[in-house]
Order: structure tokens, then C-alpha cells, then sequence
């Protein structure tokens, strides 16, 4: 009876649907995720290492890169793994684990969206008071808390979840999640579902609504002011506001899919629909701050300059020695 209401293992049924293409999806995704982990590294390295960039603002964007990289360890390591084997069985306790990390991933990038908001907010409708109020104390505190809140909230939910006797193994997704493991009860969820809609609406809905209440605030005091400010603002604010929809809408797509029949959708539609949730922001918003910040963009130029005049400054040595010789 344990064994049958407590199973071992999960079945991700997903896989089956990419067949003979796994080879090609399997070359595919270890170079994304490679793209992934670099273009990441590249924003943690050069925020950590130039001082210019110590600010609230740029601490914050790190924290984005940091947390991509979680995200996606948790996601590809496994998902690579399953593409080249034949049963893409996972136990008991590495499906957990992956809901945790998957979950709170998601949970930490809309607290740190929030915080970025609010940051947003401070330096455009109340300039004068942004020292006072963006202390490295109060980043401190906010970075904490950001990862803190959703750490233990996630944990409540992961908890209740292992602790329901389960009628079947299958999960109809390409990685683990915890509202299909939730549906494969045997008995009532009432309390999961409340705990699960409380967490929902302090990490992901209320981050939301927060920074929609900011932009509105931010929108009414440019109205007001001169085209000039207008233009900065779009410029600090731009790649915030990618960044936010992008996520927004990865967000909305996975509630959709987890509430929907995905083995009635057309397979390929409905893999890709659920990668976006795990692998389109941890691959844009390096892109997005990288390209649209002018500070970052000019530490990576700086960058590729002083890489390009020590190589020519190798290859002049070196020629200079062959000459002597």
C-alpha cells in the first residue's frame, strides 16, 4: 500500500513525445544552457569587479544573473540527463528537489522585480530622498528578504505536497512541478490548495500588482516633466519593463499549462510552452541589461578593447623577438 500510494519515482510522459528528435534537442539545449551560464557570468563578473557599477541598481541586476544560474542548474542538469535516457523516470526526492529549485527560482525573480521597482520608483518621484532611503544597509535587507520570504513559503508548499499518499506516478511535463504531483492525490487537498493560493499571492501576485503600481506612479510624475527627463526615464526603465513583461507572460503561460490537458495539444507546442517558463529569462535578461544599460554596455566594450590591445600587444612581442632572433 506504502509503495503504491507513496511511488518511488515519477514518470515525466513528455519525453515521449520528442522521440528521434532528442539527439538534435539534446545539442541544442546544452548550447543554450552554455549560452546561458556565459552571458550570465559575463553581468555577475563585471558588476562584482567594477566599481562603477556598485550601486542598488546594478546589485540588483546580479542578483537577477545569480538567480538564473540557480534556475537553470536545476532545470537543464536534469533535463539534459533525461533527453539520452530511455526511461525518464526521476526518484521520489530528486522530483521534490527540482520543484523547490524551480519554484523558488521563479519566486526570486519577481521579489528582486519588486525590489527593482521600488528602486525605479525612489530615484524618479523622489530623487532628493534616494540616498537616504537606498542605503547599502536597506539593499542588504531587501536583497534578504528576497530570498528568505519565497525560501521558506516554497518549502510549506513542497512539504505538504511529499506528505499527500498519491493514485498514480505520471506527470505530463518535461520537468518536475508541483501542481501535477498535487492532481495525483488520493485525498483532499483543501489545505494545499489554501497554502498554495496564500504563497501565490505573496510572491507572485502581489510583486506584480507592486510594480504595475509603481510604472502608474512613475507615468503620472513624466507627464509632468520636460521630453528630457521623459527620455532618461524610458532609457533607466526600459529594461526593466522587458524584463518584467517577459517574465509576466512566461509566468501566465506555465499557470495556463499546469491547469489545462497538455497530451490533448500538439506535443511539440506544448514542450515549448512549458520551456519558456525555465529558459527564456534566464537567456534575455542578461541581453536585455547587457545591451540596453549604457554603464554595462560600455564595462563590456572597455572589456573586449583591453582583450583585443593585449592581444595585439602579444603578437607585436612576439614578432619582436623573432626579429632580435
Amino acid at each position: 500500500m506504502e509503495n503504491n500510494t507513496f511511488p518511488q519515482y515519477f514518470n515525466l510522459t513528455m519525453f515521449v513525445s520528442i522521440g528521434n528528435y532528442r539527439y538534435l534537442a539534446f545539442v541544442l539545449c546544452l548550447l543554450l544552457y552554455a549560452f546561458i551560464i556565459f552571458s550570465n557570468l559575463v553581468i555577475i563578473v563585471l558588476i562584482s569587479r567594477e566599481k562603477t557599477l556598485h550601486e542598488p541598481m546594478y546589485i540588483f541586476i546580479m542578483c537577477l544573473s545569480i538567480n538564473s544560474l540557480y534556475g537553470s542548474a536545476g532545470f537543464f542538469f536534469r533535463f539534459l540527463r533525461d533527453l539520452l535516457s530511455d526511461t525518464n523516470l526521476i526518484s521520489r526526492t530528486a522530483c521534490f528537489a527540482q520543484i523547490y529549485v524551480i519554484y523558488t527560482y521563479a519566486s526570486y525573480e519577481l521579489t528582486l522585480l519588486g525590489i527593482m521597482a521600488y528602486d525605479r520608483y525612489v530615484a524618479i518621484c523622489q530623487p532628493l530622498n534616494y540616498h537616504n532611503k537606498i542605503t547599502s544597509k536597506a539593499v542588504s535587507k531587501l536583497v534578504a528578504f528576497a530570498w528568505i520570504y519565497p525560501s521558506f513559503s516554497i518549502a510549506t508548499c513542497v512539504y505538504l505536497s511529499s506528505r499527500l499518499p498519491l493514485c498514480g506516478n505520471k506527470i505530463p511535463k518535461v520537468f518536475c512541478a508541483n501542481w501535477p504531483v498535487v492532481k495525483l492525490s488520493c485525498v483532499s487537498t483543501v489545505i494545499n490548495n489554501l497554502v498554495g493560493m496564500f504563497v501565490s499571492i505573496s510572491t507572485v501576485f502581489l510583486p506584480l500588482a507592486f510594480v504595475m503600481f509603481t510604472y502608474i506612479r512613475i507615468i503620472l510624475i513624466c507627464r509632468k516633466r520636460s521630453s528630457e527627463f521623459k527620455s532618461k526615464v524610458v532609457q533607466n526603465c526600459l529594461p526593466h519593463i522587458v524584463t518584467f513583461v517577459n517574465y509576466s507572460i512566461t509566468v501566465f503561460c506555465d499557470v495556463v499549462l499546469s491547469r489545462i490537458d497538455l497530451e490533448a495539444l500538439n506535443p511539440f507546442l506544448a514542450i515549448i510552452l512549458s520551456l519558456e517558463f525555465v529558459v527564456i529569462p534566464p537567456m534575455v535578461n542578461p541581453l536585455v541589461y547587457g545591451l540596453k544599460l549604457a554603464e554595462i554596455r560600455k564595462c563590456v566594450l572597455k572589456v573586449v578593447r583591453l582583450q583585443r590591445c593585449s592581444a595585439t600587444f602579444c603578437h607585436s612581442s612576439a614578432f619582436l623577438e623573432e626579429v632580435c632572433e
